[in-house]
């Protein structure tokens, strides 16, 4: 039923299903705030993707200790960087995200973006 390799990869096939959970949130709701929260449960999905394919069983963090130099010992660090970046230019763009829906809601009284779209129209015309 499952695959050989369907055990060892669990965690970038939750990653996967959480990017697609997030995607379709994105892309369906009509709600600013629930699409908010689809592009963050994409985040994670990336961040949990790069841990995953960044973390070696039976390495080490890349942190020399009793003189050992060897590559083969250390996980590659990269990964780690990205998701740590990745975090604080989300919360960023998360906070940005957030002010600019307050004023949304502030102006037009909903949060609903067909609403929000219409209301403009009548505005422009």
């Amino acid at each position: 039923m499952w695959g050989a390799n369907f055990l060892p990869n669990i965690g970038e096939e939750v990653a996967m299903v959480l990017f697609g959970i997030g995607f379709a949130n994105l892309l369906f709701q009509k709600n600013l705030i629930k699409k908010i929260i689809g592009f963050n449960i994409m985040d994670a999905a990336i961040y949990l993707f790069l841990a995953e394919k960044g973390y070696i069983v039976g390495r080490l963090a890349p942190i020399i200790v009793d003189g050992v130099q060897e590559v083969e010992r250390y996980i590659n660090p990269i990964p780690s960087g990205l998701v740590l970046t990745g975090i604080v230019v989300s919360v960023s763009v998360t906070a940005l995200m957030l002010s600019l829906t307050i004023r949304l809601y502030q102006r037009y009284h909903t949060l609903d973006l067909d609403e929000i779209s219409a209301l403009l129209r009548k505005e422009g015309k």
